[in-house]
């Protein structure tokens, strides 16, 4: 997924500062850095893969948005708009380099042939079954510059590239109503999908890309 992410990003993203983020990128763990600790693609490489997924969602709401549908044929995006919809999708969990950490963790396991195979005083009993409890390694959560998701993710990209005013509210608020700021109480989300559609689409392709593309897992 790594080729695929650089392949789409070579191509549209061509903006002044955009050779200099990915120099940056490529010095983080972006690459190999799960999408979560629990959940969707908490593996590694699941952030990368994640982010192209976005970005294939993304570009199809925004054709399906801008066709007209009395006219013959698709919408096609112009060169710019390829490149606002790369930015977004490709760069919108950029907040998440560099704050995942691997550690062994104790999980419960059911498999009928690791609990034969154990010990007798190894196996439990619980609601589900016998089971055995087994060491795997997982993903616990270090940020290091806790300046929140998305407006995280404009602040770094920032530093490199000028972003346009539509492209950072499509990446700042593409969490959507599951923004903590909402979550506190605040209206700036409903405030950006008024204004800004496209951080409309960049939230729905959040949620199809990490509810119908990607394993989840307990």
């Amino acid at each position: 997924m790594k080729d695929t992410f650089l392949d789409i990003y070579k191509q549209w993203v061509t903006r002044p500062g955009a050779d200099e983020f990915l120099k940056w990128l490529e010095g983080t763990d972006f690459f190999n850095a799960p999408a979560s600790t629990r959940f969707h693609l908490a593996r590694p490489g699941g952030l990368v893969e994640h982010s192209v997924h976005v970005y294939e969602r993304l570009l199809r709401l925004y054709r399906a948005e801008h066709t007209d549908p009395d006219a013959p044929g698709e919408y096609f995006l112009t060169p710019e708009e390829m490149e606002t919809v790369a930015i977004i999708g490709l760069l919108h969990d950029i907040c998440k380099v560099n704050v995942y950490r691997q550690e062994p963790k104790n999980q419960k396991t059911y498999d009928p042939e690791k609990v034969a195979a154990a010990q007798k005083w190894q196996v439990k009993h619980d609601a589900l079954g016998d089971f055995i409890w087994e060491t795997v390694m997982g993903y616990s959560f270090d940020d290091q510059l806790p300046y929140g998701h998305g407006e995280k993710s404009v602040y770094i990209i920032s530093a490199f590239m000028k972003l346009s005013r539509e492209e950072a509210m499509a990446i700042r608020w593409h969490m959507g109503f599951s923004d903590t700021e909402f979550e506190a109480g605040g209206n700036g989300v409903g405030n950006a999908f008024d204004k800004f559609p496209l951080a409309v689409l960049a939230h729905i392709a959040d949620l199809q890309a990490s509810y119908l593309d990607e394993p989840r897992q307990e």
